[in-house]
């Protein structure tokens, strides 16, 4: 993925929480004095849900994202990618899937109010196709870069690479 575009995510994730946390926040110093913000909760709900999307994406493109990998790790390592890349195919076709059906949801509620903000509730719901789309691409990517390595040192799709330093700590870690 362009490096623009990761920058211009990374700066959206922290906005998002940045402007999450700041919401919050006056909400409680006005529901001190007595004059609370009814529509703040929602808003706030609102941002978390696209940060906690964005939030996956960069984790998915980092390979940070939590992996159970007891048995895969006794598999030789080309066979660990041709797992991963099976893997990454149903992911991909389930996070294209979402996109679909996450579209047609936000049509459903384009009209809809979210809570007392009076914000519609399509923008809460618009998260998911654009969220699971962004994690599509990402995977793509990553499933195209396992195949282009298989014929020399085969990458994993959900593992983290890792340089030669971290590769010795982490063999003398599982003796």
């Amino acid at each position: 993925m362009s490096t623009v575009i990761v920058r211009v995510e990374s700066v959206i994730a922290r906005a998002l929480l940045a402007a999450m946390v700041g919401l919050v926040f006056i909400a409680g110093v006005m529901r001190w004095f007595g004059y609370p913000l009814v529509w703040s909760m929602d808003v706030a709900q609102l941002l978390f849900v696209w940060a906690a999307f964005i939030g996956a994406d960069m984790a998915m493109r980092k390979r940070g994202l939590i992996a159970v990998d007891l048995f895969v790790r006794w598999i030789p390592a080309r066979n660990r990618v041709i797992i991963d890349l099976l893997t990454g195919l149903v992911i991909l076709a389930f996070l294209l899937s979402l996109s679909w059906l996450g579209y047609k949801l936000v049509m459903l509620n384009l009209e809809r109010e979210f809570g007392d903000s009076g914000i519609s509730y399509g923008y809460v719901t618009a998260a998911v196709p654009f969220g699971c789309l962004l994690l599509a691409i990402t995977l793509a990517e990553q499933l195209i870069e396992a195949v282009r390595s298989l014929s020399r040192n085969p990458i994993l799709v959900f593992t983290p690479t890792r340089n030669s330093e971290e590769t010795a700590v982490a063999e003398e870690s599982e003796l």
